[in-house]
């Protein structure tokens, strides 16, 4: 049996200043309630960079300075409405949040939470992500 393609998603990592620390922004899968970040498939006319950034208002009302070049990648298995499970790459680029919009297409489906950086690390399943967390620190 053929192993599906490996598919790339582009997500944002929030992040900001909470007095001197560094904080991370988490927001609860729509599926599972575990902890992830703002991902999502590339949009024809944006760049990687737009796309996450564009993901980070649209699942979490954030706007912010995006980071032209990723600063990491992880792997994961997007589970699919059929009960497959895509293979997926995402390039991860930081965002400095500057703005919470006060409304954004899914606002209400999903939890957001602030979190210092090793308790954001904590938090997310994906090895990978935990390793680009950490190194946002």
């Amino acid at each position: 049996m053929k192993k599906p393609a490996k598919m790339t998603q582009y997500a944002a990592l929030p992040w900001r200043y909470s007095g001197a620390r560094r904080e991370v922004l988490l927001i609860s899968s729509r599926d599972t309630g575990r902890w992830v970040i703002p991902k999502g498939w590339p949009i024809k006319g944006l760049s990687p960079a737009e796309t996450a950034a564009r993901e980070a208002f649209e699942e979490a009302g954030l706007g912010g300075e995006v980071s032209r070049k990723p600063i990491g990648a992880f792997e994961y298995g997007k589970k699919l409405g059929n009960g497959a499970v895509q293979p997926c790459r995402v390039e991860v680029f930081a965002l400095e949040q500057q703005v919470q919009h006060p409304q954004w297409p899914e606002q209400g489906q999903r939890r957001l939470q602030w979190f210092s950086v090793p308790e954001a690390a904590e938090a997310v399943d994906e090895p990978q992500l935990k390793t680009i967390i950490r190194k946002l620190g």
